[in-house]
């Protein structure tokens, strides 16, 4: 259970503060499609020995640089984004089946594992972590600009490109660290609820990125704490939390408002 906590803490730390990003560049079906293509890394690492962390991580930021690349080229950008996650989810659900001598526990990698964590794990989870808030904190006033407005951001001397290339970076190790605490399914909601639950309490970027981590790390504790009462599914119940902070947020928004 304390290795448990740990990952789920560290999990939330990672996509808390990210998810910010992802709800103000309206990012929500990038990030889906990104954490689909983790069942894909999973086959890769299956099919050549590598640590399932880097197979996810290689995979995702594959995932993330080809929407990147093609978005908006040819199709339209929620199009293209509605065929890649789904393309990705299925062509990794039938590469792992097609390994014969590899016993995959699927039900794991699709809504996580988080009771089944190692010292290991949790190593990877809080140095992929440390990675991601490192990214943000080093280059959050370029990521904030180039958010705001790409033409301001080259008026200031600033590459948005680079911004982006920064934050999918860190949303592809995000996606390989997340995916044994609440499963490639299950990524996004991670990424995206806490943030959003946030978004009516704070006042200031920095502020909302703060509530998002704390509203994260209750939902990865609590969750853990209610599986383990009403003997539920850990990674759904983390999101099943987070989802209900939001209700609570979104029914206490207008309040605040006034308050203000």
């Amino acid at each position: 259970m304390i290795r448990a906590g740990l990952a789920g803490l560290g999990v939330a730390l990672a996509a808390a503060p990210l998810g910010c990003f992802v709800v103000w560049r309206r990012m929500a079906y990038f990030g889906d499609a990104t954490s689909h293509a983790a069942i894909l890394g999973v086959a890769l690492a299956l099919a050549t020995d590598l640590p399932v962390f880097a197979g996810v991580l290689v995979v995702a930021l594959a995932m993330a640089l080809l929407l990147a690349g093609l978005s908006g080229r040819w199709v339209s950008s929620d199009a293209l984004l509605g065929v890649l996650s789904h393309a990705a989810l299925a062509l990794g659900l039938v590469a792992i089946s097609l390994i014969d001598d590899v016993r995959v526990d699927l039900e794991g990698y699709l809504f996580g594992e988080i009771l089944a964590v190692t010292a290991r794990d949790v190593l990877i989870i809080w140095t992929g972590a440390a990675l991601v808030c490192s990214l943000l904190i080093w280059r959050w006033q370029g990521l904030l600009m180039a958010t705001l407005s790409a033409d301001l951001a080259v008026a200031s001397g600033m590459n948005p490109r680079r911004e982006s290339l920064i934050l999918t970076l860190a949303m592809a190790v995000t996606v390989a660290v997340a995916i044994k605490v609440v499963g490639a399914l299950l990524i996004a909601a991670m990424l995206v609820i806490p943030a959003a639950a946030a978004r009516p309490l704070a006042r200031t970027p920095e502020m909302m990125a703060l509530f998002a981590c704390l509203i994260g790390a209750a939902s990865a504790l609590g969750g853990l704490g209610g599986s383990f009462a009403f003997d539920t599914p850990t990674g759904p119940s983390i999101v099943a939390l987070a989802a209900g902070l939001f209700a609570l947020s979104a029914a206490f928004a207008p309040l605040i408002r006034r308050a203000e």
